[in-house]
Protein backbone atom coordinates (compact mmCIF):
# COMPACT_ATOMS: atom_id res chain seq x y z
CA UNK A 1 0.00 0.00 0.00
CA UNK A 2 0.94 3.66 -0.96
CA UNK A 3 1.34 6.33 1.89
CA UNK A 4 -1.61 7.95 -0.27
CA UNK A 5 -4.31 4.74 -0.10
CA UNK A 6 -6.21 4.76 2.83
CA UNK A 7 -7.45 1.06 4.29
CA UNK A 8 -10.74 0.27 3.83
CA UNK A 9 -11.04 -3.01 5.19
CA UNK A 10 -13.12 -1.64 8.10
CA UNK A 11 -15.47 0.30 6.30
CA UNK A 12 -19.19 0.02 7.13
CA UNK A 13 -21.38 1.38 4.79
CA UNK A 14 -24.28 3.09 4.29
CA UNK A 15 -26.04 4.41 1.63
CA UNK A 16 -26.90 8.07 1.10
CA UNK A 17 -30.10 9.38 1.61
CA UNK A 18 -29.60 11.35 -1.29
CA UNK A 19 -29.84 7.79 -3.45
CA UNK A 20 -32.92 6.78 -4.69
CA UNK A 21 -34.03 3.27 -4.49
CA UNK A 22 -34.92 2.35 -7.71
CA UNK A 23 -30.50 1.64 -8.14
CA UNK A 24 -29.99 4.99 -9.41
CA UNK A 25 -27.50 7.54 -7.90
CA UNK A 26 -26.58 5.19 -5.61
CA UNK A 27 -23.83 6.93 -3.69
CA UNK A 28 -22.60 5.16 -0.13
CA UNK A 29 -20.58 6.46 2.59
CA UNK A 30 -18.61 4.61 5.58
CA UNK A 31 -18.57 7.05 8.26
CA UNK A 32 -16.77 5.14 11.00
CA UNK A 33 -13.25 5.71 9.80
CA UNK A 34 -12.09 8.40 11.85
CA UNK A 35 -10.80 11.15 9.93
CA UNK A 36 -11.83 10.12 6.66
CA UNK A 37 -15.03 10.04 4.94
CA UNK A 38 -14.82 7.41 2.00
CA UNK A 39 -17.20 7.61 -0.92
CA UNK A 40 -17.94 4.85 -3.24
CA UNK A 41 -20.48 4.16 -5.94
CA UNK A 42 -22.92 1.24 -4.50
CA UNK A 43 -23.25 -0.24 -8.12
CA UNK A 44 -19.12 -1.08 -7.91
CA UNK A 45 -18.70 -1.94 -4.68
CA UNK A 46 -15.07 -3.47 -5.60
CA UNK A 47 -14.25 -0.46 -7.17
CA UNK A 48 -12.66 2.84 -6.27
CA UNK A 49 -13.36 5.13 -3.39
CA UNK A 50 -13.13 8.54 -2.72
CA UNK A 51 -11.75 9.33 0.10
CA UNK A 52 -12.33 13.17 1.66
CA UNK A 53 -10.70 14.18 5.22
CA UNK A 54 -13.54 15.21 7.33
CA UNK A 55 -12.54 18.47 7.73
CA UNK A 56 -13.10 18.41 3.87
CA UNK A 57 -16.32 16.65 4.37
CA UNK A 58 -19.19 19.70 4.48
CA UNK A 59 -17.62 22.30 2.05
CA UNK A 60 -17.67 19.15 0.03
CA UNK A 61 -21.48 18.10 0.41
CA UNK A 62 -21.82 21.45 0.06
CA UNK A 63 -20.43 22.25 -3.07
CA UNK A 64 -21.44 18.66 -4.64
CA UNK A 65 -25.23 20.74 -3.91
CA UNK A 66 -24.26 23.67 -5.14
CA UNK A 67 -23.11 21.44 -8.30
CA UNK A 68 -20.11 23.47 -8.37
CA UNK A 69 -17.63 20.64 -8.99
CA UNK A 70 -19.00 20.60 -12.60
CA UNK A 71 -20.05 17.28 -14.93
CA UNK A 72 -18.35 14.71 -16.00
Amino acid sequence: MTSHETDLSDAVWRRSSYSNGTGGECVEIAPNLPGTVPVRDSKVPDGPALVITAPAWVPFVTAVARRELGSC
